[in-house]
């Protein structure tokens, strides 16, 4: 009885299987990447309302979520009470340095504690406005970490939106066919069930992401491969992780 070994091909070596057409042109195999957005909280708290879920469009400013904002209603309260007391402090010892009843020290240690007491009033409010967090951008959210009621922790991130702008197609291409390609070209992507439309070239890598041997011969530097990025016309067709054939017309070699 005879047995069949498979032998699994790396990465590089099946992107370097990629396809030829006609008229320069060459076929290789890509996927669909994004740039998240992660939105989350600059305190520690509790949710309290979330306003969106997984598939809404959101626009700049749209409300995501509020926290539970007791503790820094509390502060801005005291903060505007010493606001008031640091007022008629200032007034009383302007008055008395106006009739010569007071020192100048006085005007301005009162002027100082008038100023502290405007600037706390201030972070007392930014504190508190910023327990409701609105969209820093338009886009569609992917993904809600956390619900009503759960406890997070500065920084953490809460939601993840994707803008349509920071979605991109990336695909690896040979050494040989750097020479053939630029910044700003345009390739066609195909994916299944979707229309092949086109995509610009933004990003061309300058480092090899597979590393062959120290020392090159010539069927080596064969394995050399690089990364390329593109951004598609309509991006709001693609979906993150999706698999696509990406068609490369070849430029003249110089």
């Amino acid at each position: 009885m005879r047995r069949f070994r498979i032998f699994l091909l790396p990465l590089p070596i099946l992107i370097m299987l990629a396809g030829c057409g006609q008229n320069g042109t060459q076929n290789f195999q890509g996927w669909i990447e994004a740039n998240l957005i992660f939105v989350g909280p600059d305190e520690n708290g509790r949710i309290e309302v979330l306003n969106v879920r997984e598939g809404d469009k959101v626009s700049k400013t749209s409300p995501l979520f509020s926290l539970e904002a007791d503790l820094q209603k509390a502060d801005e309260l005291a903060a505007r009470a010493a606001l008031e007391n640091a007022r008629t402090a200032f007034a009383r010892a302007e008055q008395l340095v106006k009739t010569n009843s007071g020192t100048q020290k006085s005007y301005d240690d009162a002027q100082a504690a008038l100023r502290e007491a405007e600037a706390k009033l201030n972070s007392a409010q930014t504190r508190l406005t910023r327990r409701s967090i609105v969209s820093p951008v338009e886009g569609v959210i992917q993904q809600v970490y956390f619900r009503a009621g759960e406890l997070v922790v500065a920084g953490r991130p809460i939601i993840a939106i994707l803008p349509p702008g920071n979605v991109k197609v990336r695909f690896y291409v040979s050494q040989a066919m750097l020479p053939r390609i630029a910044i700003g070209d345009v390739v066609t992507v195909h994916c299944d069930g979707c229309t092949a439309q086109n995509a610009k070239i933004s990003f061309i890598a300058r480092q090899a992401e597979y590393t062959p041997p120290v020392i090159y011969s010539e069927q080596e530097r064969n394995k050399l491969v690089f990364l390329i990025e593109a951004l598609p016309e309509k991006p709001a067709e693609m979906r993150v992780g999706q698999p696509v054939n990406v068609t490369v017309t070849s430029r003249e070699k110089k």
